[in-house]
């Protein structure tokens, strides 16, 4: 997606954005008091401090003409940062630039809270188009989406487990 989207930028799992790692734009002194501020509030809202938590809030303050695409939102935060985080950016006024991120926690997509400035886009694992997905129940993909979300918990007790066929003999 963000090679398709003029000018914008992709956050990988690893949170370097293009290459880039949050601490080398850290060197923008302004850009590093607003990160700070920002991590300091979601902390006031319930989120666990952590250097995962700052260098994401890093790249979201980041200056950058076109949308930001994160890879899995989630990835390294607990519940309650999870909430604190997802909170503060339905909070954002239209002019803070376009977000796409993917996620299977049920904590970032709450699909009884998604609001009217958000879309859900349904990426089938069949490799089938995309499609938006409306956030009510019966509609095309909702079930599908439902289904790949859970509770943050859930997530990190099966993070890194991988199928494995065995072949019988």
């Amino acid at each position: 997606m963000a090679e398709e989207l003029p000018g914008s930028a992709f956050l990988a799992l690893g949170r370097t954005c293009e290459g880039q790692p949050a601490e080398e734009l850290r060197a923008d002194s302004r850009l590093g008091a607003r990160a700070e501020d920002q991590h300091a509030r979601l902390v006031e809202n319930g989120a666990a401090p952590s250097s995962i938590l700052f260098d994401l809030v890093t790249h979201l303050e980041a200056d950058r003409s076109g949308a930001l695409v994160i890879n899995m939102l989630e990835e390294g935060l607990d519940q309650a940062s999870q909430k604190a985080l997802i909170a503060d950016l339905r909070r954002r006024g239209p002019d803070a630039g376009s977000l796409f991120f993917t996620t299977r926690s049920s904590s970032i997509l709450d699909l009884a809270s998604v609001g009217g400035g958000e879309a859900i886009i349904l990426c089938p694992a069949n490799h089938s188009p995309p499609m938006l997905v409306a956030p009510y129940p019966g509609t095309p993909g909702y079930e599908a989406v439902a289904l790949c979300l859970a509770d943050p918990q859930v997530r990190e007790r099966t993070r890194g487990v991988t199928a494995v066929r065995r072949k019988v003999a």
